[in-house]
């Protein structure tokens, strides 16, 4: 038999953005997008008829979440009552004692398993066993799938499993990835690692659906696909609202602010930049008279992105022989000719040189 599924997991619906750059309002839409991206996966299950929906851990944060945001879930969840979920918990949406999960009474066709120990669900109907295991607590330092393997061959095995394939050293329940791929399961479903990549044909991180900040550039989605003891057919299906996407802008001393400002609109088209979210990163020289004020042109290009953010890491542009004529006897001077010597063809050399003239010019100013 060949089972449609899906598998997604660090959703972490509730989080309230507050480690983002984002004003209160931005944050409040990114909290509701990830809602949206949720009901849109339960919509996606409905249209291909999945049998079964894998979620891998951080389904939602605990810290934020209320019952009645638990109860809105599960009610989406009995939308899709011919589906069978069966859920890991994570470090954020722990299944300690007085966990959300314990305090609503879910869907007949919801499965969560218990902490700690690795247990299973069998489904006959489908000759499925999926194994897995809950957190309980934020950190997990023991390897606690090593040894796991399957037992009947003839049935489709499947592990679903929260933690850390990439490092051996993880708080985060590490796990052996040599270990994993000799198992003999058909499909291992991980979460945690919030970027999507498969780590064998059958072994797959689904990554977090919607992005969570600028350390989650790329392509975001769902796994979706097929299952069988022949094959497994499982891909990655972008899935995400929007994109965080991080863009140098290079400039030279010779541009002028106006041209700047079109430098930065060109990073991408107009189109994506009313969808994605954007960090771009000024980097080279300018003109020692332009004052690149941030908060002004953030403020002028509003109408321009979706979001914007935007870092200054420019040096101005100093005319270096009027400079030291004008401070041959101070240390101005004497920092210019010291530079000069390690070579100013030499890039650090030269970035070192404007810095260091930035902050001693403008000392000499205040005084």
């Amino acid at each position: 038999m060949e089972i449609r599924c899906i598998h997604t997991g660090d959703l972490h619906l509730g989080m309230e953005f507050k480690s983002a750059s984002f004003d209160k309002k931005q944050a409040n839409t990114r909290r509701l997008e990830l809602w949206e991206t949720f009901n849109r996966i339960i919509d996606r299950c409905k249209e291909i008829k999945a049998h079964i929906l894998l979620i891998a851990g951080d389904l939602f944060e605990d810290e934020y979440c209320s019952v009645a945001d638990v109860k809105r879930i599960d009610s989406k969840f009995r939308e899709i009552s011919n589906t069978k979920i069966v859920i890991s918990t994570g470090n954020h949406d722990t299944l300690g004692r007085r966990s959300l999960y314990r305090l609503i009474k879910w869907s007949d066709n919801v499965y969560i398993f218990e902490p700690n120990n690795i247990s299973k669900v069998e489904f006959n109907d489908i000759n499925t066993v999926i194994w897995g295991l809950s957190w309980d607590k934020k950190l997990e330092r023991d390897s606690l799938l090593d040894n796991i393997s399957t037992e009947d061959t003839s049935r489709l095995n499947i592990l679903l499993a929260h933690g850390d394939a990439l490092s051996k050293d993880s708080e985060y329940l590490p796990i052996n990835k040599n270990a994993l791929i000799n198992s003999g399961f058909n499909y291992v479903a991980l979460g945690h690692i919030h970027k999507p990549q498969f780590i064998s044909s059958s072994i797959c991180y689904c990554g977090s659906p919607e992005p969570l900040d600028f350390g989650e550039t790329g392509s975001h989605g769902i796994i979706e696909g097929t299952i069988s003891l022949e094959d497994t057919k499982m891909s990655f299906v972008p899935f995400a609202k929007r994109e965080f996407i991080i863009r140098e802008i290079p400039i030279n001393e010779n541009m002028s602010y106006n041209e700047i400002i079109d430098r930065i609109k060109s990073i991408d088209d107009k189109e994506n930049r009313a969808i994605n979210l954007y960090r771009g990163i000024i980097k080279g020289t300018r003109d020692s008279q332009i004052n690149l004020n941030i908060k002004d042109i953030k403020e002028y290009l509003h109408n321009e992105f979706y979001y914007i953010d935007i870092i200054d890491s420019t040096t101005p542009d100093y005319d270096l022989d009027k400079i030291y004529n004008e401070n041959s006897n101070n240390i101005v001077g004497l920092f210019i000719k010291e530079m000069e010597k390690q070579g100013l063809d030499n890039e650090i050399v030269r970035d070192a040189l404007y810095y260091g003239l930035e902050v001693l010019l403008s000392e000499k100013v205040k005084r």
